[in-house]
């Protein structure tokens, strides 16, 4: 298991919890738009997880980010209103002190989702996120 998914550090144990199990993973970075960076994970080479940093407009929030991305419908919201996830994928939304210069009247949000690999786990999927969530707000992404 990595310590780091594409240049973010995050606790192995947590990334294996949202994988199925495998002989071989191999990860892969794609940036699909000017404001997106993801990171895709593949067990025995096909997609498992996916990671990903966008940036969305500075009035929406992880619910609404959330309509963005598959299997969140339904998701359990945090009490601070920064975390929405499902079993099978999540949303977080970054501390406002996170910003880039790129994207001035943007806020930077964290998403994990899980591939169609049968895992649905909401424990290990909302762990994961605020993770990951945490790890970006100290990564060069929010210097």
């Amino acid at each position: 298991m990595p310590t780091s998914l594409c240049g973010i550090p995050v606790d192995p144990a947590l990334v294996k919890a949202a994988l199925p199990g495998g002989d071989s993973l191999s990860m892969a970075t794609t940036k699909p738009n000017g404001g997106t960076v993801r990171c895709n994970l593949s067990v025995d080479g096909k997609e498992a997880l996916s990671l990903a940093q966008a940036w969305w407009g500075d009035g929406d929030n992880a619910a609404g980010v959330a309509q963005g991305y598959s299997h969140t419908d339904d998701g359990v919201l945090s009490d601070d209103l920064r975390f929405v996830h499902t079993g099978r994928a999540g949303v977080g939304k970054t501390v406002s002190a996170c910003k880039a210069t790129e994207h001035p009247e943007q806020d930077l949000y964290a998403v994990v989702e899980t591939r169609d690999t049968g895992v649905d786990d909401p424990d290990a999927i909302e762990k994961l996120l605020i993770a990951f969530t945490k790890a970006v707000e100290g990564s060069a992404a929010c210097k």
